[in-house]
């Protein structure tokens, strides 16, 4: 089982596509959240989406300027990320789980550096 994301550096107030692509299990079965932290801060929510990708939740501090979508034929979930702050820093992480509403992740990606700066 593997979840693989890339992130990069970008300046402040430009846009970023995060992707994340699964092998090793069925990924159209899994709904799929983007978490990140920052240096010194706890781990925290960004997006999530449902299997069929026509539900979506952001958190506040992103919604408006992310968006999550995913392409089960390509096993891969995106986060597009606009207007980036440099609070956006952080080391981003996809994760899955069966249900798009409670329970734990199943599997988690090895998080990918995001770097805000000009």
């Amino acid at each position: 089982v593997q979840l693989q994301a890339w992130g990069g550096l970008v300046q402040p107030g430009g846009s970023h596509r995060l992707s994340c692509a699964a092998s090793g299990f069925t990924f159209s079965s899994y709904a799929v959240a983007w978490f990140r932290q920052a240096p010194g801060k706890e781990r925290e929510f960004v997006a999530r989406i449902n299997t069929s990708g026509g539900m979506t939740d952001y958190a506040d501090s992103v919604r408006g300027r992310f968006s999550i979508s995913r392409d089960n034929a390509k096993n891969t979930v995106y986060l597009q990320m606009n207007s980036l702050e440099p609070e956006d820093t952080a080391v981003y992480y996809c994760a899955v789980r069966l249900s798009f509403y409670s329970g734990r992740y199943n599997y988690w990606g090895q998080g990918t550096q995001v770097t805000v700066s000009s």
